[in-house]
């Protein structure tokens, strides 16, 4: 099993190390200069542009400033943002906890509903569920996530009014935030109505961010249950009269959720980018967002540390997903 982690672990290096590459080099190409954008409408001098330029390292040569850049990011310090003069560290520690919460939502409905969902397609494979299941899955893989959160504001923010459009919890209510996840904080701070309202809040981004890895987690059901169920031992459980319940609950559906587990894990790195989109749709104060207004700030270095940080925690998971799947299926190690 050592030997098994240290493989993996030899591939996230040079990983990581190519996501560096392709984060410094690639923004630096996209049009605009941060220095002049710094100074909003006022016309800056050469002069001036050159000092601050010198002053943020941008007067040298790309190789330097990739190398002095990796250096830094080894040690832990992924750069001060141009804009802010803040940490970009500490400001992605500040806003990851609203994408956790929103992804953490998210996937627990994909879960929720594309497992039972596989399982229904099936046990009734060819029939009219089996069909709509499938059908309605994959629309929504291919349903662009923006559009789909614009009707879900329109129905249900506009036309219903069941459900808020944007923020996390309503302007009502004022409390500290104790570890910086609404639902929890707004349990801890006892207000009336601030978790009603938290989780209101919550309900329509997580219905448009689960999209997706609802329709994956659902294919990928079936099809590993359709596998399962031409097994022997399951064609023999049926034939001991045992229950279908106990036939496809617990013969079939446990060898089958090996993938499905897989396949949960990697919809992480789905939840991290598709978040992106919907937090700026639903203006949900996370990492999505935060990259997304620093893009058009030209403010590389919170670009560079916000997609590092997030490669770093896709591949984290991957890799524990792949040694959970490893001690499942000890063949797979060899």
């Amino acid at each position: 099993m050592f030997g098994f982690l240290l493989r993996r672990l030899a591939v996230l290096i040079p990983t990581f190390i190519g996501v560096s590459i392709i984060a410094f080099s690639f923004i630096r190409l996209l049009p605009g200069d941060p220095v002049a954008l710094l100074s909003g409408e006022r016309v800056m001098s050469p002069e001036r542009h050159a000092q601050i330029s010198a002053q943020l390292g941008m007067d040298r040569p790309m190789v330097v400033q990739y190398f002095d850049y990796l250096g830094n990011v080894l040690t832990g310090d992924f750069g001060t943002s141009i804009v802010s003069k803040k940490p970009v560290l500490d400001q992605f520690l500040t806003l990851f906890p609203a994408t956790v919460e929103l992804s953490f939502c998210a996937i627990i409905i994909a879960v929720a509903l594309g497992i039972p969902a596989g399982i229904i397609a099936a046990v009734k494979r060819g029939s009219i569920f089996d069909q709509g299941l499938m059908g309605i899955a994959l629309v929504g893989y291919s349903m662009p996530i923006f559009w789909w959160g614009l009707l879900l504001i329109i129905l249900f923010s506009g036309i219903l009014q069941w459900f808020p459009v944007t923020g996390r919890i309503s302007l009502m209510f004022y409390f500290p935030q104790v570890t910086g996840f609404m639902l929890i904080d707004s349990l801890i701070s006892g207000q009336k109505g601030a978790f009603a309202s938290a989780l209101s809040h919550l309900a329509l981004p997580s219905i448009v961010l689960s999209t997706i890895p609802l329709a994956v987690i659902a294919r990928q059901t079936r099809s590993a249950m359709l596998e399962v169920l031409s097994e022997d031992y399951v064609r023999t459980a049926r034939a001991k009269g045992l229950s279908p319940f106990r036939v496809i609950g617990i013969h079939a559906l446990r060898n089958a959720m090996i993938p499905v587990v897989t396949t949960v894990g990697l919809q992480v790195g789905v939840m991290l980018a598709g978040a992106i989109l919907t937090e700026t749709i639903f203006s949900w104060p996370g990492i999505g967002k935060w990259i997304l207004d620093s893009v058009f700030r030209r403010d590389y270095a919170v670009i560079q540390g916000g997609l590092l940080l997030i490669a770093a925690i896709i591949m984290t998971v991957n890799l524990i997903v792949d040694l959970l799947y490893g001690l499942v299926n000890p063949r797979i190690r060899h």
